[in-house]
């Protein structure tokens, strides 16, 4: 008879390969699957939460964790960290019921198709039953670990394990009022970007992505990238990386989203080999995901030295639109500071105001402090308190986002907390591989990316979030270094 271990990691196996389907079937949906089977894909994705949630919660699961933890395994070995975080989440599932569970998932996957239709004729009515739905269940969710001081944290643990809300809210308390004021300084700043809009060949901008994602560098034949409504990365595993992006004939911004999902999708890719099939090698936490997400997509895509790297193949391709545009220019261009509606066009300096917004409203939606029916209202009033601009229409404002369609509420301010860690991430890179600008300048993406994948994507789940990022960088997360950048970068005094 297989040995205890040896049972666990077959069964946990199963568990992960089901979650493995779930989310093929969840990226076929938003890529290429006919709009009118959206309810076959409800029902394929429920069966398969089902199914996943029962191989979890098996009592047998229970049983061989117990034996497991009676042989005081070395809590920094794969398999202590194996039964550590197998533990966690059996812990956490045995108090959902499957039925809820099931539901979630369904509601997920319904809800998909309708909040694309409200956001294509921007109409708040037709998503609002679907987002009543949504935050029934997520109340239900909250309800099955009982009462809460602070309801949300039940949510955020789901993405950002162990992380408070009250440890995010001083995070944010202390980046807002710097933002708010580096905002103001900006505003006025004379920068032409004109140049950024135009007649880009979507054909054209097809060639770019590979051809940036490919240069990043990932393992032959691993990888493609699709369009869709809502960029996103998904895959099966290691060696099936499915990013996406969303093309605009009048603009390149398709390239930014397509570097923001190869810092996903690398982080899948260099996920570590000989665990990757099981829990424990998955990502440690969205936070950390969206800070490798961050990094390519700003520290590396919005650099100086990629730009006079790679600016010349941009002329290539685009010669009528760069023609006499400097690579200074350029680069002055696509960091253009300046408040605008959708958060994953924002600038740097502007993006975190858009999380804030939706960390706030959604810490009011499960805490029943406002009516969802004024969700609208209160996004414009957001918007024009923190960023100065008035929201035309529904779809520019609170129906932007696919995550409250999903279910994902509690994902939002992940975005923020991986864009704090991305800079202190990258300051530890260089430090110990010397200049990084240099490299990239040079076209060399491998150090880098190795770096990376040594130092966070290989440890999988072996160790907490936001112990992996001590381990890495000596420091917990820190808003200071994130501060620092934004200010040198564009050019506003730096406390010492």
């Amino acid at each position: 008879m297989p040995d205890a271990l040896e049972q666990l990691k077959s069964r946990l196996g199963d568990y992960q390969s089901l979650d493995a389907l779930a989310y093929l079937l969840a990226w076929d949906q938003r890529t290429v699957m006919p709009p009118a089977g959206f309810q076959h894909r409800a029902n394929h994705i429920s069966l398969l939460q089902r199914l996943s949630h029962l191989t979890l919660i098996d009592p047998e699961v229970g049983r061989l964790l117990d034996k497991l933890e009676s042989r005081d395994l070395d809590p920094d070995s794969w398999d202590g960290a194996l039964v550590r975080v197998a533990r966690r989440d059996y812990t956490k599932a045995v108090q959902v019921p499957v039925e809820l569970s099931s539901e979630m998932a369904r509601a997920a996957a319904e809800s998909a198709p309708g909040w694309l239709e409200a956001k294509a004729t921007s109409n708040f009515d037709l998503f609002l039953p679907l987002m009543e739905r949504n935050v029934d269940l997520r109340h239900r969710y909250v309800e099955c670990f009982g009462p809460q001081d602070e309801p949300y944290d039940v949510l955020l643990d789901d993405f950002e394990p162990e992380m408070k809300t009250s440890e995010v809210t001083r995070i944010f308390a202390e980046i807002k009022p710097e933002l708010v004021q580096l905002i103001a300084q900006l505003r006025d700043s004379d920068v032409d970007d004109s140049f950024l809009t135009g007649d880009f060949d979507l054909d054209e901008q097809v060639a770019l992505d590979y051809e940036v994602v490919d240069l990043f560098g990932h393992r032959p034949k691993t990888w493609r990238i699709d369009p869709t409504e809502h960029p996103f990365a998904s895959g099966s595993g290691i060696d099936d990386i499915r990013i996406t992006t969303h093309y605009y004939r009048d603009h390149l911004k398709s390239l930014f989203s397509t570097m923001h999902e190869y810092g996903h999708g690398l982080y899948q890719h260099q996920l570590p080999r000989a665990w990757a099939d099981l829990p424990v090698g998955q990502a440690t936490g969205l936070g950390l995901h969206e800070s490798q997400s961050r990094l390519w997509e700003n520290l590396v895509g919005r650099s100086l030295a990629f730009w006079r790297f790679f600016y010349p193949r941009l002329q290539e391709r685009f010669p009528k639109q760069f023609r006499g545009v400097d690579v200074e220019q350029f680069y002055a261009a696509i960091n253009k500071s300046q408040p605008s509606l959708i958060r994953i066009e924002a600038d740097e300096v502007t993006y975190g105001m858009h999380v804030i917004l939706r960390f706030e409203l959604e810490q009011d939606i499960i805490n029943g402090r406002v009516e969802l029916k004024d969700l609208p209202e209160l996004w414009a009033q957001k918007m024009h308190e923190y960023l100065g601009i008035d929201v035309p229409d529904h779809a520019h404002g609170v129906l932007q986002d696919m995550h409250w369609s999903s279910g994902l509420i509690g994902y939002f301010s992940t975005y923020l907390l991986g864009t704090v860690m991305s800079v202190q991430i990258w300051e530890k890179a260089a430090e110990e591989l010397g200049d990084l600008d240099a490299q990239i300048e040079r076209g060399e993406f491998t150090p880098l990316r190795e770096w990376l994948g040594e130092n966070i994507h290989a440890q999988g789940r072996k160790y907490a979030p936001q112990e992996l990022l001590q381990r890495v960088t000596g420091s917990t997360i820190d808003a200071k270094p994130y501060l620092a950048y934004l200010k040198r970068k564009f050019g506003a005094p730096v406390a010492a």
